[in-house]
């Protein structure tokens, strides 16, 4: 099997840190030119220093229309074309009960996590995957296949990725195939509340394998799903959570 993506051009959205810095740097390994884009420039330009040659960045707010219009055509103009989109970028501005929710974290969780991919993966289409093909992944939870006491909200959205990810790839094929990674707790700033001062370790001893995930864990999952590799797969979520889901629960 092949795991190269030598010609390939990919787009990586929330890829200055963790979970996107950590697939760019796998594609450019694997002889793919990268775009990335988050909101700080700085914050992209010491990622694009980080992973060397074969990487770039335009700066850009993922829910501004606007300024993904800006990066898909600057990744077009400067690395020559488009083949692979990851809908990595997230956010998470509220914990607690959904019931409780407030309307614009609910709304601003919705439109990072949901909307966004949709019309990113549009904007892609259109300029470029409709006529030459290409790969798109996006980037959900394990909380997506769950129930969380106080992270309802932000599964919410990632379970809607999950489906939304079944009804693009339906249609969107045969040229285009469309999957998802639903990680576990990933050891990233996005998720360091969850692990730091020790709590990770107690999330640990609950996974089977016994460890937290690290970036280079979806990385390789994201390269196999771009890659011709899996050609054959498309609507598919990738659970990659450390035997999380199927480890044995307390009773009592």
């Amino acid at each position: 099997m092949s795991f190269r993506l030598d010609g390939k051009v990919a787009l990586v959205t929330g890829g200055s840190r963790g979970i996107g810095k950590g697939i760019a740097k796998a594609f450019v390994a694997a002889g793919a030119k990268v775009m990335i884009t988050s909101r700080k420039a700085e914050s992209c330009e010491a990622a694009v220093e980080e992973i060397g040659d074969g990487a770039d960045f335009e700066a850009g707010h993922i829910g501004r229309s606007e300024d993904a219009e800006r990066v898909v055509a600057a990744t077009l103009d400067r690395l020559g074309g488009l083949d692979i989109l990851v809908n990595n970028a997230a956010t998470n501005p509220y914990a607690g009960p959904t019931i409780d929710v407030d309307r614009p974290r609910w709304e601003k969780t919705l439109e990072i996590n949901l909307t966004a991919p949709l019309f990113w993966t549009q904007l892609v289409w259109q300029a470029a995957m409709r006529e030459r093909g290409g790969a798109v992944i996006n980037i959900s939870s394990v909380g997506g296949l769950a129930t969380s006491p106080i992270l309802g909200v932000y599964d919410v959205t990632k379970a809607a990725l999950i489906h939304l990810t079944k009804q693009l790839a339906a249609e969107l094929g045969p040229g285009v195939r469309v999957n998802a990674i639903a990680p576990g707790l990933i050891r990233t700033d996005f998720a360091k509340a969850l692990w730091e001062d020790g709590r990770g370790d107690q999330v640990a001893k609950a996974y089977p394998l016994k460890r937290l995930g690290e970036p280079e864990d979806v990385a390789n999952a994201a390269l196999y799903l771009a890659a011709e590799s899996s050609g054959w797969v498309t609507g598919q979520t990738l659970v990659l959570d450390g035997g999380g889901l199927i480890g044995f629960q307390r009773i009592g």
